[in-house]
């Protein structure tokens, strides 16, 4: 158990992918489509083979408005590196023009907040267990400095107790920590990739959809028999959740916590080399087999996209030692 992937809404394609694939330096592992509106890409950023955990992903809507976090949302991303990695991402946000902010410890790990090209609020935390995880090491990062997955999400809430009933009732989570207003979740082994943050704001603003902003996040099933079990348990606690929706990639389950932030089960398998050979995932658009007839229509509505040029900073002799 534990993360697998988190889908977020953008704006311009292009910048989407120059931020990730680019700034950040994950693999582009798939382009393909939003299945619930085939005019609009659906693009997957993680590790080499797209394993679970490793995994963001965009509906890039160009010309959306920009949204905002609120209430009843998932407002921050948090990502994880190795310790040792804090003072190169620090001067790789400088020479890039990131927005972030200073150097802060939450949980004990030192962290960085900075904010994508449409405002998403995401989070760099470097913590000692990073590296059990893989990462993608033929980008423009070096791979002693790679992101390696998803670390953690943080849940805006006006209170705490039936987001807690479906986390741990529902999915098998448990009280991990506390912090100030924020209560932290584990579930598995624990560790980076199986934290889920729930900050308490009461009566802040309502959230607003659109770029820059979360659309849900999925918690990993090993399989199709584990989803079922985890579907049966958020149905007994009064959830609607949605019947096995087949996403090529993986089979999903969806559900609306009570605290109105749309949760997803999908399967680990089977993976993204299903339509695509490991050494070339993301250089084709790939369509399921139910729209395979109508790719010319679709290619003639989504904008091109290219690689984005990396940015050389493997050797950064002058980069900051940051104290962590």
């Amino acid at each position: 158990m534990g993360i697998h992937h988190v889908t977020g809404i953008a704006g311009d394609a292009q910048q989407n992918v120059d931020f990730y694939a680019g700034v950040l330096g994950l693999r582009l592992v798939k382009k393909t489509i939003n299945y619930d509106d085939p005019r609009t890409y659906h693009l997957y950023y993680g590790d080499t083979e797209g394993t679970p955990g490793s995994l963001l992903t965009f509906f890039p809507w160009p010309g959306a408005r920009r949204g905002r976090a609120g209430v009843g949302q998932i407002a921050v991303t948090s990502l994880a590196i190795a310790p040792e990695s804090i003072g190169y991402w620090l001067h790789r946000f400088v020479t890039n023009g990131v927005n972030h902010d200073a150097l802060t410890r939450p949980f004990g790990n030192a962290t960085i907040a900075f904010r994508d090209r449409d405002g998403l609020m995401l989070e760099l935390v470097a913590t000692e267990d990073a590296t059990v995880r893989g990462a993608w090491a033929d980008g423009p990062v070096p791979s002693e400095h790679a992101i390696h997955g998803v670390h953690a999400v943080t849940l805006w809430e006006e209170s705490l107790e039936r987001t807690e009933q479906a986390l741990v009732e529902g999915l098998g989570f448990r009280r991990a920590d506390s912090e100030d207003q924020t209560t932290r979740f584990s579930v598995g082994d624990g560790g980076s990739g199986a934290f889920v943050d729930v900050r308490v704001v009461g009566g802040f603003l309502s959230p607003l959809g659109g770029a820059g902003t979360i659309h849900h996040v999925a918690f990993r099933a090993r399989d199709t028999a584990e989803q079922l079990q985890l579907r049966e348990k958020v149905t007994s606690l009064g959830l609607h959740p949605t019947p096995v929706i087949d996403r090529t990639y993986f089979q999903s389950v969806y559900v609306r916590e009570p605290g109105n932030v749309l949760f997803e089960v999908a399967t680990d398998g089977p993976g993204f080399t299903v339509d695509e050979p490991l050494k070339s995932l993301g250089e084709s658009l790939t369509l399921p087999s139910r729209l395979a007839a109508d790719r010319a229509s679709i290619e003639m509505v989504l904008p091109a996209l290219h690689r984005p040029q990396a940015t050389p900073l493997h050797e950064t002799p002058d980069a900051p030692k940051a104290n962590v």
